[in-house]
């Protein structure tokens, strides 16, 4: 088995036993980095990666951008495609018809405010993630657990964990790397680590269209 397969297989067994993941297999998608403040301006060069079961048809999952500002939703943003076989989905920001952001799925207004804000991932009327990044001390939360820092300019939040908490579960990239999937170590609940061993992977970096 290739390491992209074991990778694959070890992430969906921990979000499968974290509770994540359920039947369906769709409640597997995930928010897996974004990146909101881009150095330079964001027109064209910001975008959101999802990651999920291969095949999966996007129709009917939205983003939407949650205001800290009295939590009022501020985007909505409907997504189409299928997710890719390597199960990692990036929407980029479109500027002028064209993108900055290299392997794009879909190009789309993901343009989002600078934090305390939040980001929600929906499938029809229920929520499936969110991240919340920013000081929250006097603002709406709308993320998991605990909210992640507010980064600067040209950097971007991985997902690295699935605890539920977003303070935990991502981490700062100062280099942004949309189309690729992350492991850290990151501590997971026990349950997590133990069922979904094949995350031995830890710290490894599984990039899109590679060859084994």
């Amino acid at each position: 088995m290739d390491g992209r397969k074991s990778y694959r297989r070890a992430l969906h067994a921990s979000l499968f036993f974290a509770g994540i993941a359920t039947t369906p297999a769709h409640s597997a998608l995930l928010l897996s980095e974004v990146l909101y403040d881009a150095s330079g301006g964001d027109a064209g060069k910001v975008f959101v990666e999802l990651y999920g079961p291969a095949g999966l048809d996007l129709s009917g999952y939205e983003l939407r951008g949650i205001n800290g500002s009295g939590g009022d939703t501020y985007k909505t943003v409907a997504l189409s495609g299928l997710i890719p076989p390597d199960g990692v989905f990036v929407i980029a920001d479109e500027d002028s018809g064209g993108t900055a952001v290299p392997g794009a799925d879909l190009l789309a207004d993901v343009d989002l405010q600078n934090g305390p804000d939040s980001l929600e991932l929906w499938d029809g009327s229920r929520v499936i993630d969110a991240l919340g990044y920013g000081d929250f001390t006097s603002a709406v939360f709308a993320g998991q657990g605990d909210p992640a820092p507010d980064v600067s300019a040209g950097q971007s939040l991985a997902r690295v964990g699935v605890t539920g908490s977003n303070l935990a579960d991502f981490a700062v990239l100062d280099v942004p790397t949309p189309g690729t999937t992350a492991i850290s170590a990151v501590p997971v609940p026990a349950a997590v680590w133990l069922m979904g061993s094949g995350l031995a992977l830890l710290g490894t970096r599984l990039r899109r269209h590679e060859t084994a």
